[in-house]
């Protein structure tokens, strides 16, 4: 099974490995086809254990993947071999060869490490968590955020996101430079078009991390490569996962 995968491009230590699958080269019928690795979304759990079995192979992992049960929060926990899938939105880890994942179809999948490779995390960010905290909480665990590396995976796009007045205020109330990253829907004088890679990047630089990378794709209009919840409610995840080599 020939797995495709999205790696990430940063000026990452050469012992740190960060990529996001897309859809393709899995196992799964339509409507999850073909590389789904939620075990949430109705896929057939024999076909999600497949998957996740010929990403393992293929990138050579050898210790569980640290899965989450994803709520749009702002838990983050340490990765652990062989520990449940906790309900939390991020996880790190400082242990080589300890993968930290995170599941999407259009929120924001957002990858960190320090520039000595050290440590590395994984967090979940849809506009909820985004809003509340889940990047500046993920950075705690980072003793110097001026040290720290970012790649945005891909997320629906800001020509794709149109969001309500409490998105708006969600952030611009909080945040008043917020502002840059929304213009009014072309459709709905009443609604907005909003930057999911731009707020992110909003809140990292006001947080001291001014090293971010991605933000160069639209999973809502690329529908060959990645799912979007937005544009099929009944539909796989990609992951993004980040690790430290063992040797």
């Amino acid at each position: 099974m020939a797995v495709s995968l999205l790696r990430a491009n940063w000026p990452a230590p050469k012992q740190i490995h960060a990529l996001t699958t897309t859809r393709l080269g899995g196992c799964s019928q339509a409507p999850y086809d073909e590389m789904n690795l939620a075990l949430h979304v109705g896929d057939a759990p024999a076909a999600v254990e497949q998957n996740r079995q010929a990403l393992m192979q293929m990138l050579g992992i050898t210790q569980p993947i640290q899965w989450l049960e994803q709520v749009h929060g702002t838990d983050l926990v340490k990765a652990a071999p062989c520990q449940p899938s906790p309900q939390a939105d991020a996880c790190w880890s400082d242990t080589p060869g300890q993968v930290c994942a995170v599941m999407t179809a259009d929120c924001l999948p957002v990858l960190f490490t320090d520039r000595q490779g050290s440590r590395v995390a994984a967090a979940h960010a849809g506009w909820r968590g985004l809003a509340a905290g889940m990047l500046e909480k993920t950075l705690s665990v980072f003793p110097d955020p001026n040290d720290v590396l970012v790649w945005m995976g891909p997320a629906i796009g800001p020509l794709a996101f149109e969001v309500g007045p409490e998105v708006y205020q969600a952030f611009c109330d909080e945040q008043p430079e917020a502002i840059l990253a929304f213009r009014t829907s072309p459709t709905d004088a009443h609604r907005w078009l909003a930057d999911l890679y731009q707020l992110a990047r909003l809140r990292l630089s006001r947080a001291g991390v001014d090293q971010v990378y991605g933000g160069d794709y639209c999973t809502f209009t690329d529908q060959t490569h990645f799912y979007s919840y937005r544009r099929a409610a009944q539909t796989g995840r990609m992951a993004s996962l980040i690790w430290i080599a063992e040797n």
